[in-house]
This record gives structure tokens, sequence and C-alpha cells, in this order.
């Protein structure tokens, strides 16, 4: 039988079990399998408040067609084991019709899962695995999916063979075993879910992050220093970096903390070497001090939130995007400077080399906001194209007259010296300053530079880059929001279509300063707008709302994290306002 019908264009299923009993291994073999037979798709995994260890979950998507955000309910769930699962398989519902396999000898399925309308099928998984040698329960778990959403083995054992090749040829020969194990347990169940064809590939596919996507496009811009302390959920971005950055001459330090880490930055962007961190919420508060003394200095740097639950330690595994307000009202005094966000993991890429571009053409700090559920998803996507900015800081290139380290200057960026460049001598700290930065308590200085510097944030052109205005032109519905939101709005916004009712999408890249011309122009003609955010106090909407007029009837869909707001939220608010 099928779970239920409408398969044509998408498949999600889980695979759950306690920590080290190999479910993310397994999501992420059946990914990648899915992309080399030509489908898209996206891994997400879920793990319990301790970070490492206890339960964990990978929850995956295939689908014909880029996929963006992860799916309500999942078609299949393969239980490993249930210990600790209670605490969060409400994450991962089952669907109606959906199908439930677990070993029996790991207990009963919890609750949630008992009264779920769908199919629970005991499978010996355990036993399986210790009847064959080197008998893994996640390569059974790869068999029993691998035949219930019909994917070739031989693609399948691609993948295994990649991941398992420097164990010798006997673990490879292991692993097959397993999964040919699974595949005949599955043939059994008389239950499976067939999807279209994958479209034929009409360019290279990639498997990437979104953190990795950031450590990419920042090595693009041209970072060649990263100093950071690790912090959940934003770890991958140095991991991807260490390496990178030693491939073309640059360098990684990890700081004893995150204090050490922005001051690193700032102390090698002085000297000429464009820089970068990474963080999350906890971290990002502890830099604030000093993102005053890069904006003050006028010195070029990039931090990287990738937010996660608060406020403290909060919810270190899950997604929010709560850090907006300290990232562009946490500076004290008045420190102009740049806010931007992706659009989800591709444009993960595309955001980080712009906020590079950014940061050194104004000389200015600029805070990336990501967050976990792009920064620690896992996709199938197609490769990016790749793009050029003239990325230069104003040199400083001669000695005639004395040097002005902060002339004011009709754009408001000054020529910038480096160390031990000839005539290019400058006094450097976070006091106010005179344009050649002697030191001054004179409110003459104080506003010069203060002006000076918010001309150079307010004037820039950051062109077309701000964000995105898509769907229906002539629609007077728009589902306004930002960064990783992004994909699921557009989801809603292509269900509506398919029922004739209109809508359209305007979500945005550039934070701070908010483009004001560009969303006044998205927003023409515009009768109802809802704000779609994950804040619980809708932060996104009153930092908007604080910047432009909205004449429009508004309302606002935002709730706290760890559960991420879906299409078919958005959609259900769209279609219920229509109908009033």
């Amino acid at each position: 039988m099928n779970a239920h019908s409408d398969h044509a264009n998408n498949i999600s299923f889980a695979i759950v079990g306690s920590g080290g009993a190999g479910a993310m291994t397994a999501g992420a073999i059946l990914l990648e399998a899915a992309g080399k037979s030509g489908w898209y798709g996206l891994l997400n995994r879920s793990v319990g408040p301790q970070i490492r260890g206890g339960e964990a979950a990978a929850l995956v998507r295939l689908s014909t067609k880029p996929a963006s955000c992860m799916s309500k309910q999942f078609d299949i769930l393969v239980a490993i084991d249930w210990k600790n699962a209670d605490r969060f398989i409400n994450a991962m519902p089952v669907a109606s019709g959906g199908l439930v396999i677990c070993d029996p000898a790991a207990g009963d399925p919890p609750k949630a899962v008992l009264e779920a309308d769908c199919t629970i099928v005991q499978c010996p998984i355990g036993e399986l695995a210790k009847s064959l040698p080197g008998g893994r329960e996640n390569m059974i778990s790869v068999g029993l999916v691998t035949q219930l959403v019909g994917l070739s083995l031989e693609r399948v054992m691609e993948v295994v063979a990649t991941k398992l090749g420097s164990k010798g040829e006997a673990a490879i020969e292991n692993g097959r075993a397993c999964i040919e194990a699974g595949i005949q347990a599955a043939a059994g169940f008389g239950h499976a879910i067939s999807m279209a064809p994958p479209a034929e590939k009409t360019c290279d596919r990639w498997l990437i992050t979104g953190n990795e996507a950031v450590g990419l496009g920042a090595l693009r811009g041209g970072i060649r220093f990263a100093a950071a302390y690790p912090i959940t959920p934003a770890t991958e971005v140095l991991e991807y970096l260490a390496p990178a950055l030693a491939s073309v001459g640059g360098a990684l330090v990890q700081a004893e903390d995150e204090l050490a880490s922005i001051n690193m930055i700032i102390g090698a962007s002085f000297g000429g070497r464009p820089s970068i961190t990474a963080t999350s919420g906890p971290g990002l508060s502890l830099m604030m001090e000093s993102l005053g003394l890069a904006a003050a200095s006028e010195t070029p740097i990039v931090v990287v939130d990738v937010m996660r639950v608060g406020p403290s330690t909060g919810i270190a595994t899950k997604s929010e995007q709560s850090d907006l307000n300290i990232a562009v009202y946490g500076f004290h005094g008045d420190a102009d400077h740049v806010v931007v966000a992706p659009l989800g993991v591709a444009d993960c890429l595309f955001t980080a080399q712009w906020a590079v571009h950014i940061a050194e053409t104004l000389q200015s700090p600029v805070i990336l906001l990501s967050d976990q559920s792009i920064g620690q998803a896992r996709v199938l996507i197609d490769k990016p194209a790749e793009v050029s900015f003239l990325t230069r800081r104003k040199p400083f290139e001669k000695a005639d007259e004395p040097y002005k380290r902060y002339a004011v200057t009709a754009d408001g960026v000054s020529p910038m010296s480096i160390p031990g460049q000839n005539g290019g001598q400058y006094t450097a700290d976070g006091l106010t300053h005179t344009e050649r930065g002697a030191p001054s308590s004179a409110r003459h200085d104080q506003r010069i530079q203060l002006e000076k510097r918010r001309t150079k944030i307010e004037g820039f052109d950051y062109g077309d880059h701000w964000g995105v205005a898509e769907g229906d032109d002539g629609s007077d519905t728009v589902i306004l929001t930002w960064g990783s939101l992004t994909g699921a709005a557009r989801e809603a916004i292509d269900a509506l279509a398919a029922e004739g009712i209109s809508a359209r999408l305007v979500s945005l890249r550039q934070i701070l300063p908010v483009p004001l011309k560009a969303l006044e122009g998205a927003l023409a003609g515009a009768k109802r707008v809802l704000f779609v955010e994950q804040s619980f106090s809708g932060q996104f909407y009153r930092h908007i709302r604080a910047h432009i007029d909205l004449p429009y009837e508004v309302r606002s869909l935002n709730r706290e994290g760890p559960y991420i707001i879906g299409p078919d939220e958005i959609a259900t608010q769209i279609r219920e306002w229509k109908a009033q």
C-alpha cells in the first residue's frame, strides 16, 4: 500500500536513535545517494539539549525540485531505539497513513507515536545487525529506507564506499550486507512510497551546509584570518575555514574565549588582513564592547552569528531569530554598522561574500545573522553562480601632507594605512578623535565623526542585494519576512498559487540599515502584510515598524523556537485572512 497519495514531488523520513547509534550517518548516506540519483533534498538534525550524547534524529526530505525547508510531517519513521525519544518525538510527527518501523526489543513507542494515524511495523533491527559480521543497526536502517523510497542500491553503495573506504574492503562489504538485509526486510512490509523520477541534471549539484557555505563565501570574499571560540551551532564555520584558510596562505586561531577572538580579528584587520569570527548568541553578547571599538576605529571585520534559542544557554541545538535586537541595537553609543542575513543555505555563500565586501569597502563591522536551521542543514543544491565584487579598502597611498586617517570625505570612507607604511602613522583606539586620530573630548569632533560614519553606512549603494521581491506583482497580499524563513514563505506562496490564491513575497537580506526605498517600492500596492519571523516578541516587526510607515492591514505570525514555522502555517494565515 502507499502511505498516502501526495508523494509525486516529496518524501520525508526520520531515523531516530540514541547518541552513537548512527542515525545521522544513516540520514547523510541516504541524502547523498538521492543526490547521486538526481533528486534534491535536505537533512536537518534534531538532538537533545545536552548537545552531545542522548537522543538524536536525522530528518530528511527528498524532492524533485530544490527543497528549502523541512516537511511538517514524516512519511516514514525508523527507530533504531526509543531511548529518550519522548523528549523530542513531537518535532517529527508521523503523517496520516505514515509508517513507523521499530525494533520490538527496543521497548514500546512513545505515546505520540502510538496515538498517530499510522502503521507501526516491528522489525528486529538489532537482531539483523548481530547476525551479520560487523553488522550495524544504522546500516540496516539505510536498507529499510532504500527499499521503501525506491533508491538505487548501487547509488547507496557508491556513498558507503566513499565513507567507509578508509576502513578497508571488508567494512564496505559488511555495510552492503546490512543494507541488503534491510532491503529484504522492508520488501515484506507491503508498504511503499513512490516519488516521481528525478529530473535530468542540468548543472552540477553541491551537497553543503549553511555553515560550510558561509565559510566558502568568506574565503571568496577575501578573508585570510579567522579567530574564534567553538560554540554550537557555529563551530562548523570554523571547521571549514581551518584547512581552507591554510590552503590559501591564511590562518585560523582557536582563541581562549569570544572576547579574545574578536580582539584578535580586529588586530589582524588593523594589520591589513580581512578577518572574520563566528559565534552564536552568548558569544555575540560578549563581543559587543569590541564591536563598538571596530565601529569607532573604522576597522573592517565580519562577525557571523549562527542564532540559536535563547536567552542565556537556551536550547543550543535549536533555531530562533531572536538575536536580531542585539545585532541591531546592542552597541553602546551611536555606532553605525551593517547587519545582513542569508535567505537560505545556498544564499549563505553569496551573503557571506557580500558581507566581506561591505566590511572592507566601508571599513565597518558587519554582522551576518544565520541560524541553526540553515547553518547545520545539509542540502542538495544546484551549483551557485560565481559572483565577483570589486572589493578593496580605500588605501593610503602618499604622504604629501600629514596623514588624516579619519579624514571627512564625500562618501565617508577615509584612506586606511597599514602598520609600518611610510607616512601612515596614526593613533588607533576607541576614543573620540580628530581627523588625524588624536584623542579629543570636543563636541565638534564627536559630531563630525558620528556624521562621517553614518554617511558611509547610509549612503552606500547596496544595489539589488537588499533582498528579494517575488510572486504575483498584482497581488495586494504580501508575506514579509527575513533570513532563513524565506524558503518556507516561498513554498507557502507556491501552495496558495496552486489553489488560485495570489500573494507575493518580500524578504530582507539587508537588515541594517533598513533599505527604505527598496522596501517601500516592494510593498507598493499592498493592502495586507503578514510579518513572519521566529521570535517570541516580534523583533523583526518592531524593527521595520520603527523605520517605515505601515499603511496596510498588518498581522504578525511570530513564534519562539525551537519548532520552525512552516509553509503550511503561513499559507493557512493567508488563506483565512483572505476569506474574511
